[in-house]
């Protein structure tokens, strides 16, 4: 079968992904929950009781287990097909503080093409302890404060999260302060001092605390941290900023050193109590990507940021004068998304080779992803022009390649197939995958001559070993030609003309000299038109298999 050529415009499927979960039609999403750290091969799930499948389907329609990424935290047992973990979960590694820890993933199964929506959640258990960035702080208190002044401390950091994460700070018994527990805009607990009775340098100059941050686990894990105050003598006025927050916002690509924002603080002292010195207050933050100048308030990017770790940070300041007397605000900075990531695609399933004569076939099987966020998370994908494939998004962020009509591998035997994932971010970032398909053979082609009718026209007295014809049959579909030899007719010797006299005529259909046992193709000997040219004319056979003239 010969193919006709088609100009095809080209053909471009565009899903814009975003990040939130879209269910297939007449589907809900199966719910499962493991605690972390559970061990590698634990049972999870039956998955073909839970899909609602026959025994052994799962493995008669091809199933995998696809999350997004490169990870696989589940498999599927090869005997039962049950769902098993296929690893030791971190939540805090893969969720961070992130609560609840949900990992969604798809069940494929490739024939016929089905998905089906699930998801894992990991749940917490009490593994970490609070803990302070330093053993030790210190404040410096002025004797003539006055009580119920507020003083916030450093406060600690629980990797854990939900009733597991830090949920209250104790201070050790005193009789000057208490300790309140204060949540932040984000979320996090943070410790302040709370004094209950004016101080007196003269009779105390010095107290030492322990502070205590305790979770929620049970049983409860602590940690703890040494406060030092020391009474310092009148220092009137501490440091107040023009602002008790700011805001700024910074795109994810800036360069090291680049400026955020100044803030400033002024104090109404003179002398060495009214110079104002500025300090992160929680510089020993581990996600800290900032620094500041102690003398102009200037904060700077110190880190390379990125927005798909971390969307906005939350910073305190502090402000301290030559007294010791401090002041405090905060800074939320927003990080601004730009198109740094490229999208990615992952095979699912790839089938090669395919049959020509089946359209509708289903090739590959795939999904993409941006791990950038809004217009910079949307995506095309296209494949080449003027190739008999579509691609079909499926479920999600899913899509197959699948065969336009029937292929003909008479025509082309091999495809080379160039599937590519461009996001619509500026600039555009691409991805290219390319496939191999080869197109199997069936036999759809008969043999056929190149033509209905021969014609031969043949001279008497002809030499010996003459070649009369050799008529062709192709078939197209094997690559193979037969080769029709009219078997020739050895003309008689002249020597022997005058004893044989005249050539009889053929008898019967194919009479037994025409046919050269040799197999060479020749005449076996020499004829004359009157004796056997007009007998080969009138003879039905000779005359139904080929025309003289």
């Amino acid at each position: 079968m010969a193919q006709t050529k088609v100009h095809r415009k080209k053909r471009q499927v565009t899903i814009l992904i975003i990040w939130m979960i879209l269910w297939e039609v007449g589907s809900e999403s199966i719910q499962y929950s493991v605690l972390e750290e559970t061990e590698s091969g634990t049972f999870v799930a039956n998955l073909t009781k839970d899909l609602g499948l026959k025994r052994g389907e799962l493995a008669e329609r091809g199933a995998q287990v696809v999350f997004k990424g490169n990870r696989q935290h589940l498999q599927l047992d090869p005997q039962t097909y049950d769902l098993l973990l296929n690893e030791k979960l971190d939540r805090e590694e893969l969720c961070g503080s992130t609560e609840p820890c949900v990992l969604p993933f798809q069940v494929l199964l490739e024939n016929p093409l089905q998905f089906f929506q699930a998801a894992l959640r990991v749940r917490d258990i009490n593994d970490h302890a609070p803990e302070f960035p330093t053993r030790e702080m210190l404040l410096k208190i002025s004797e003539i404060t006055t009580p119920g002044k507020l003083f916030p401390l450093k406060m600690a950091q629980d990797l854990d999260a939900g009733s597991n994460g830090l949920q209250s700070y104790i201070i050790s018994s005193n009789p000057h302060f208490h300790v309140l527990t204060r949540n932040r805009s984000d979320g996090r607990k943070f410790p302040e001092l709370v004094l209950d009775k004016a101080l007196d340098r003269e009779e105390q100059p010095e107290l030492r605390l322990t502070l205590t941050a305790l979770d929620g686990g049970s049983p409860p894990r602590s940690g703890t941290t040494e406060i030092q105050i020391l009474v310092l003598d009148i220092n009137d006025n501490a440091p107040e900023f023009a602002q008790e927050q700011y805001e700024a916002q910074i795109p994810e690509n800036n360069s090291l050193g680049s400026l955020i924002i100044t803030v400033s603080a002024r104090d109404l002292d003179a002398g060495s109590f009214g110079e104002v010195s500025y300090a992160l207050f929680q510089v020993d933050d581990i996600n800290q990507p900032f620094e500041i100048n102690a003398i102009t308030g200037e904060i700077r990017l110190r880190k390379t940021l990125d927005f798909e770790e971390f969307q906005s940070y939350h910073v305190d300041i502090e402000a301290t004068d030559g007294g010791g007397l401090s002041g405090k605000c905060s800074l939320v900075i927003k990080v601004l998304d730009v198109n740094d990531n490229t999208p990615e695609l992952t095979m699912s399933s790839l089938t090669s080779p395919i049959p020509e004569n089946l359209p509708d076939i289903i090739v590959a099987v795939f999904s993409v992803s941006d791990a950038d966020s809004g217009q910079n998370q949307q995506i095309v994908c296209s494949i080449d022009d003027n190739l008999p494939f579509l691609l079909r998004p499926s479920v999600e962020n899913f899509y197959t390649l699948v065969t336009e009509g029937a292929l003909d591998r008479e025509s082309q035997a091999e495809y080379n197939i160039t599937i590519t994932v461009t996001d619509l971010g500026t600039p555009r970032l691409k991805t290219q995958h390319n496939i191999t398909v080869t197109v199997s053979d069936v036999n759809d082609n008969a043999p056929a001559f190149s033509q209905t009718t021969y014609t031969l026209r043949v001279r008497e007295n002809n030499s010996p070993a003459l070649y009369l014809v050799v008529a062709l049959a192709s078939v197209s579909s094997l690559f193979l030609f037969s080769v029709l030899v009219f078997v020739a007719v050895r003309l008689c010797r002249r020597s022997r003309a005058a004893s044989a006299g005249r050539c009889s005529g053929p008898e019967g259909h194919f009479p037994g000299h025409l046919v050269d046992v040799s197999g060479a193709g020749t005449l076996s000997q020499s004829y004359q038109y009157e004796g056997i040219g007009k007998e080969m004319e009138e003879s039905p056979m000779v005359r139904d298999s080929f025309l003289f003239s």
